[in-house]
């Protein structure tokens, strides 16, 4: 019996230090009093952008295909094993903008994310080919119903398809030769801005009643020679498809895309700001995927409202390094595991914004999913500075989502879950968002 007593309370204090060393209490200090906060605004108030306005634009786009020779695992949602079919091709779809002394390339992935290990995969390949980019701006249109491997760590291993090194060399290299085919191809450029509404077909999946983001924008590119192509956004996310569907597919962004390129020769679709967006799809096969995508077409198709001609040829870029609070990964209210853990499991990336101008567009790229949520503030204050503002994620960071700091406490999926850095990260990223603006507007 004495044995006994001493084994169990040699499993107390184990558990009990196991506890102390795994798990800590939420730093609930509000954001301006942390260094972090102090930090990340001595960058922003440094940051200059780089580029040049030479009175005109030029433009090129290419596609390459980058779906894998052999079925690797489905993300997302769960594990689901590997793709039993190939419902749809994926393709890395890149657009470059800029002139003879500066150019940005819009670069964009038919994946969930883009993960950071696999960007600097891609910025390596792409500056040891010597290919003539000065600013890459990354992209994906989020699908959940797309292919697994370009994702590590113990989490990406269970249950995103890990890290598939054949794979991310496939996508580098194509991504490369898209690059170069778009190179190729650059001439001068008439760019079009338009705004369409399309409030019926996505609803607010974190707080019912709650605004969205109810715009499709999109930027539209020609050239003297008759091509065309467009950069779209919007803020559903793309899970039309249901969890049990076992094909690989692009959801509905691929075929908007590829109803649209019957009429283009190149439709880049960029997840928007698709955080607390869910579609509003008729179904959750490929026949109702379809329809949705049509519908959307049909709003774009529909729309009176004119293409507003961009104003300027200014082509400007920087990069803005966000620096967060700890891994807050919360197992109850109060109560979070610690970073250590998190970084095992996860990763410790470090997360930033892209800011790209052309002409009086402006485009901003988020480490976070952002909630549409924030998106009619950010608009009014870029529309009132003269500036189109297109707001897109997944840029080669990802930090999870970015929410409304009034559902922090709510036992949300959104909040909960995916919320990985802690409380007042929406006004903090509000805050952000509202000075890059600023600083973009800057001539």
């Amino acid at each position: 019996m004495r044995f006994f007593f001493k084994l169990l309370i040699g499993f107390v204090v184990f558990f009990i230090l196991l506890a102390a060393g795994s798990i800590t209490s939420v730093d609930w200090t509000p954001y301006q009093e942390k260094s972090y906060y102090k930090e990340t605004l001595g960058y922003l108030d440094t940051l200059s952008l780089s580029g040049s306005d030479q009175g005109y634009l030029l433009g090129g786009w290419a596609r390459a295909n980058i779906t894998p020779d052999d079925p690797v695992p489905l993300v997302a949602y769960r594990p689901r094993g590997n793709y039993e079919f190939v419902q749809d091709s994926s393709f890395v779809k890149t657009i470059i903008l800029g002139n003879h002394d500066f150019k940005v390339a819009f670069i964009n992935y038919e994946l969930l994310i883009v993960h950071p290990e696999m960007a600097k995969t891609i910025t390596e390949a792409i500056q040891q080919k010597g290919v003539s980019i000065d600013h890459l701006y990354f992209t994906a249109t989020h699908t959940h119903s797309g292919m697994g491997g370009t994702i590590p760590g113990p989490v990406g291993n269970f249950a995103l398809g890990g890290w598939n090194d054949s794979l991310v060399s496939k996508i580098a290299q194509n991504t490369v030769l898209a690059l170069k085919q778009a190179l190729v191809g650059m001439d001068t450029v008439k760019i079009g801005f338009k705004k369409s509404h399309a409030g019926d077909f996505v609803t607010n999946r974190l707080i019912a009643n709650d605004p969205v983001d109810p715009y499709m924008r999109q930027i539209n590119l020609t050239q003297p020679n008759g091509k065309t192509a467009s950069l779209l956004t919007y803020s559903a996310h793309a899970t039309c498809l249901s969890s049990r569907f076992m094909g690989l597919s692009g959801d509905y962004p691929f075929y908007l895309s590829k109803k649209m390129e019957k009429e283009q020769d190149l439709v880049m679709f960029a997840a928007g700001a698709v955080g607390s967006h869910r579609p509003n799809a008729p179904g959750n096969d490929i026949a109702g995927i379809r329809q949705y995508a049509f519908q959307l077409d049909s709003v774009m198709t529909h729309d009176t409202s004119s293409t507003k001609p961009l104003v300027g040829h200014a082509v400007l870029a920087g990069k803005l390094p966000i620096k967060l609070r700890e891994p807050h990964f919360r197992i109850s209210d109060n109560w979070r595991i610690r970073p250590w853990l998190f970084d095992w499991a996860i990763g410790d990336y470090p997360a930033h914004f892209d800011l790209v101008r052309i002409g009086n567009t402006l485009f901003i790229s988020s480490s976070g999913e952002v909630s549409g949520v924030f998106y009619d503030d950010w608009e009014k204050q870029a529309t009132a500075m003269g500036l189109n503002l297109i707001v897109t994620t997944f840029n080669g960071g990802y930090i999870g989502y970015i929410t409304p700091d009034k559902y922090y406490q709510e036992d949300l999926y959104e909040v909960r879950d995916m919320n990985f850095y802690g409380p007042y990260n929406g006004a903090y990223f509000q805050e952000l968002v509202s000075g890059l603006i600023e600083l973009g507007a800057k001539p």
